[in-house]
């Protein structure tokens, strides 16, 4: 028995370029160890913290915290108060779940949540859990609400909860059980056709909702969020890209005090981020190492050293390691076996390089918010499992460096916002995000030189043609993929047997869910005339039509 219903569930928020860090996973255990020494929660700052008792929309509540200015993170229900009070927070939001509150083991808080004397937002199982636990009652409905309902405002009642909210609003519901009686002290602030008690709320500051204001499907939602921010919990709006680059840099500057850091380099935007915080912090102490396996897209390694080397002047080692990685690729078709190739290869390249650098003793990464939280719940109990990701980076255990994760509490749009107030350029703020493995896992079948020329050709007319549309910002990501298959053709009246390209677009907030990209048909027949005319080998181009899920963003 669930309240939150899959059918409904809502695209909720992200990121995610995996980064070179990614393929540092066979040692999480050492980057665990350093991770937990260090303390780069954000300080002096208003904190709302998000229990997750296993919702879908745990990071979207958060990701509309953080929307309106105000820090928040999102904890497990498992976290011991003393890691919660460490944060000082404003305001706690319980989270909604697929669990019933009456089943043996449901998920319920810390005790001393309630006695923190602070205000509680509890949403659809969030509220029940309330009401259960402080001497109310909930039932299973026998008319369960999921999707679009209506509001009413109760016509007596005041609050700071409702300000400049209509009588009536629409809301979504995904819900199983309700309650059926408030605890003693609540009071009911609005009900819909099917939930009589749809909003409750004490004088202490605890309030419930049966529907969720953090989906788009809630007009209102965040007029009701900001309330509880600013009018319930008195939080400050001053959570913005430049306080917290102010802050990090000291943190980090501070941290590393003489000594030198390293950089793992991809290009991709949590990695670049990551470095250009750590260079406003310590200058020439930081080093970057590019490591080109080979397996990225056209021009990349180019512009990736002029950016970095010189519009940016940090310094940047290159190594070159194609020839390397192609060997190590050769007879491999089994898509894991790739990326445990291309991590371990990697692995080695990159120890090679800090090694000739003398003493090192941090390592930087693009750790990102998504990766942290995926990590801390994983184990969770009361998360419905749906997929399990390894990708907050490790280190092997004889590089003995220490973490620095300056990202690890920012979403994508966030890390973004302050690439952006670094100055650092369009191309690297709004590159898509790329896999780890690189163009590895969209070549089906043997990465071989061959392959990778026809792919790399198709796949920049693809990202050319999207930047022409004005449409690059529009989409999570879009390229090209060389399918196993081979089929035929005519081309300039001879039969051809040739590759079949499949394009690849989607939208999304941060890649748990994805929907495939309804791009005009003029582009797309653009796209396929240019790939069919000018990629070598190639006769045949099609559009990937599949959403995230049944099938993943990438083919590998």
């Amino acid at each position: 028995m669930t309240n939150e219903h899959p059918e409904v569930s809502h695209r909720i928020a992200t990121g995610d370029d995996r980064e070179i860090a990614a393929y540092l996973e066979i040692a999480q255990h050492a980057a665990a160890q350093a991770s937990d020494a260090q303390d780069d929660s954000p300080q002096g700052r208003d904190v709302v913290i998000v229990i997750d008792f296993g919702s879908q929309y745990s990071r979207l509540i958060a990701r509309r915290i953080r929307e309106l200015n105000v820090y928040c993170e999102v904890l497990p229900a498992t976290t011991p108060w003393e890691e919660i009070d460490r944060l000082r927070p404003r305001g706690f939001i319980f989270s909604g779940g697929p669990a019933s509150v009456y089943e043996p083991g449901a998920p319920t808080p810390p005790a001393e949540v309630y006695e923190a004397g602070v205000p509680i937002l509890g949403i659809c199982y969030g509220m029940q859990l309330i009401a259960h636990q402080l001497g109310g009652s909930v039932q299973h409905s026998t008319r369960r609400e999921y999707g679009h309902s209506v509001l009413h405002l109760a016509a007596t009642i005041t609050d700071p909860l409702l300000q400049n909210l209509p009588r009536t609003m629409p809301v979504w519901m995904s819900h199983g059980d309700h309650v059926t009686t408030p605890p003693a002290d609540f009071h009911t602030l609005a009900y819909t056709d099917n939930s009589p008690i749809a909003v409750m709320a004490n004088g202490a500051g605890y309030y419930g909702l049966q529907f969720h204001p953090e989906v788009v499907h809630t007009p209102n939602g965040k007029q009701l969020l900001e309330n509880f921010l600013f009018h319930v919990c008195g939080c400050a709006p001053t959570w913005t890209p430049a306080n917290f680059i102010e802050e990090t840099v000291a943190r980090i500057r501070e941290r590393v005090g003489d000594g030198h850091a390293i950089c793992a380099l991809s290009g991709g935007v949590d990695s670049s981020v990551a470095a250009a915080l750590v260079h406003r912090a310590i200058g020439d102490r930081l080093t970057c190492i590019f490591v080109n396996n080979g397996l990225l897209r056209k021009d990349e390694p180019e512009r990736l050293r002029e950016t970095f080397g010189h519009n940016l002047e940090m310094r940047l080692i290159y190594c070159d390691s194609e020839d390397r990685f192609l060997r190590r690729l050769e007879g491999v078709i089994d898509p894991e076996e790739k990326r445990k190739t291309i991590g371990e290869e990697f692995i080695w390249v990159f120890e090679e390089e800090a090694g000739k650098l003398g003493h090192v003793d941090f390592l930087v990464q693009g750790t990102t918010y998504p990766d942290v939280i995926e990590s801390l719940t994983a184990d969770n109990a009361a998360s419905a499992v749906i997929k399990t990701h390894h990708n907050v980076g490790g280190l092997p255990e004889n590089m003995r460096l220490e973490l620095i994760e300056p990202l690890r509490h920012l979403f994508k749009d966030e890390v973004r916002a302050v690439g952006t107030e670094l100055g650092l350029p369009d191309e690297i703020v709004w590159r898509q995000p790329f896999p780890g493995p690189g163009l590895a896992i969209r070549i089906l079948g043997e990465v071989t030189r061959e392959r990778l020329h026809t792919l790399r050709e198709a796949d920049a007319i693809v990202t050319e043609e999207i930047r022409a549309a004005r449409m690059t910002r529009e989409l999570w990501q879009s390229f090209a993929v060389l399918t196993a298959s081979r089929t035929v053709g005519v081309q300039g009246d001879f039969r051809t047997y040739g590759n079949v390209i499949a394009i690849r677009a989607v939208t999304s907030e941060d890649a748990m869910t994805a929907d495939w990209a309804r791009l005009p048909y003029d582009l797309l027949a653009g796209i396929s005339s240019r790939i069919a005319n000018e990629a070598p080998n190639v006769n045949r181009v099609v559009y990937d039509i599949t959403s995230k899920p049944p099938g993943t963003i990438e083919w590998e």
